[in-house]
Order: structure tokens, then C-alpha cells, then sequence
């Protein structure tokens, strides 16, 4: 690995757990903006405040929100893929923007989106491997969001298609891989044992409870993941700050799921 690589993932992860808490803010380009990232500002601020090691949003919110200035100690990654719900192709990721862009830009990392079963596949992975080639160059840490959609695929939270979408991400070249939580312990410790890279989750769809949230981020850390990567879930809670604290004293203290509910009470 790169020195510029090693000392840029060093803003992202945290030295002592070796974990990461990242949240997504890339959610307006492929649908409307979600209500809790209409003030980009606050938003990030707020994540800040609760403790996120890292946000990751598109060029222009970087540039909007000015986060690589206001708060110079959170690590910012950019998303250099896109598409939107308004195409009948929108599973179908095309690039946004390069790695010397995002060096520009003051982030500290790239990452890009692959919808595995996808019918235009090939070219994602195309452009995976050459946007891999382009971090190595830089020394620009690669974040691979992956997921099992379309095609074949029946269900995309099954362990073999998550396992796959990570092994996938890690032989392309990533240094971190985003994807599904399986539903169990059991099943995701199949999907961060195969992978050669730290493994993240997704928040995917809203979840109704603060307690499902913070079992499903237990149960993924039990299992050798990395951390987390949830937007929704995060920056549309009505106490969010509060609920970052949470995830952030699980993430990287070894709270458990208890504990994580006792910070909720103490600080409603």
C-alpha cells in the first residue's frame, strides 16, 4: 500500500478500534433529497458533533457544504458514480468524476457503486478497474460500494451474493467494501472471511427501531466487520447527534447493545 494511501485512510479509520464510521450524503442524485440533507451544512455538522470518522457525497456538495474547510478533522470521501431513479437503467452506475478531482477537492478517499447482475455490468467493472489503477497512482484510498441487483439475482441479501459482491470488491482493488448486512452473525462472518478488505454495512431501508439498528451494527462487528456506512437511518433521525454517539461508542468502544439504548435514555 501506498504511504499516500496509508496516511489518507488514516482519516477515516480510527487508529485505536481500526473501525470506521462513514455516512453516506450521496442519496439527492439518485432520488430527492431526503429531509435530513436539505441543510447540507447542519448535516454535516451534526455528524461531526456525534462523532463520524468520515461523510461521502458528490462533488458539488462538497464544494456546497465547504466540509473539507468547517471540519478539517472529518474524513470526506467522494462519490464518483451515479445514476437516478428517473432512468429505466438506473442500476447502471456511470462515472461522475475523477480521483484527481477529488485530490483538488481535499478528500481523502473515492468511492464508487457496482450493481452486480446488472445487464450493463461489464462496463462497472470496466470502469472499476481503471478508476482502481487511478488510486494506486495517487495513493487515493478506493471505497467499492457493491450489491447484488437485477439479472439472476433474487435476493440480494442472500450470504453467497453478499460474499460474492465483497470478494468481488477486494479482487478489483478496493481498500474498503460497502455492502449488505446478511440478517446474521453467522452469515455475514461468511461474507468478511472471504474478503481481503475491511467490510462495511449499508443501512439500506429505514428501520422502524433504534434497538434493530444497533443489533444489526453489533452483530456485523461480532462478525469481523469494519464498521459502518448508513445515511437514512442516521441523518433522518429525529435525535440524530444522540443516535451517532450511540453507534460511535459500539464502533469503536465495544458498547453493547444495552449500552447503546442507556446513551439513547440519558440523553433524550
Amino acid at each position: 500500500m501506498e504511504l499516500g494511501t496509508k496516511k489518507r485512510l488514516s482519516h477515516i479509520f480510527d487508529p485505536n478500534s481500526h473501525r470506521t464510521i462513514i455516512v453516506p450524503m450521496d442519496h439527492g442524485m439518485t432520488i430527492r433529497a431526503p429531509q435530513g440533507l436539505v441543510d447540507i451544512h447542519k448535516a454535516v455538522d451534526d455528524m461531526n458533533e456525534g462523532g463520524a470518522n468520515a461523510v461521502l457525497m458528490h462533488k458539488g456538495l462538497i464544494r456546497a457544504s465547504g466540509c473539507a474547510d468547517v471540519n478539517a478533522g472529518l474524513g470526506l470521501i467522494m462519490h464518483i458514480a451515479a445514476s437516478t431513479n428517473l432512468s429505466p437503467m438506473g442500476n447502471t452506475k456511470i462515472l461522475t468524476g475523477t480521483v484527481e478531482e477529488a485530490i483538488r477537492l481535499g478528500a481523502d478517499a473515492v468511492s464508487i457503486h457496482l450493481n452486480l447482475g446488472d445487464a450493463n455490468e461489464r462496463e462497472m467493472l470496466s470502469s472499476a478497474g481503471m478508476i482502481a489503477d487511478h488510486c494506486n497512482r495517487w495513493g487515493m484510498p478506493l471505497l467499492m460500494m457493491l450489491y447484488g441487483r437485477g439479472g439472476l439475482i433474487r435476493d440480494s441479501f442472500n450470504v453467497d451474493v453478499v460474499a460474492q459482491c465483497a470478494r468481488v470488491g477486494a479482487e478489483l482493488g478496493a481498500d474498503i467494501v460497502k455492502v449488505s448486512y446478511t440478517g446474521t452473525p453467522e452469515s455475514f462472518a461468511k461474507v468478511t472471511e472471504c474478503c481481503c478488505c475491511p467490510v462495511v454495512i449499508a443501512g439500506g431501508e429505514m428501520i422502524d427501531s433504534d434497538i434493530r439498528l444497533f443489533q444489526m451494527v453489533y452483530d456485523s462487528l461480532q462478525a469481523g466487520g469494519a464498521g459502518l456506512s448508513i445515511g437514512r437511518n442516521v441523518f433522518d433521525h429525529p435525535r440524530r447527534v444522540t443516535l451517532m454517539k450511540a453507534l460511535n461508542a459500539m464502533v469503536h468502544s465495544g458498547a453493547t447493545v444495552d449500552d447503546a439504548m442507556t446513551i439513547m435514555a440519558e440523553n433524550g
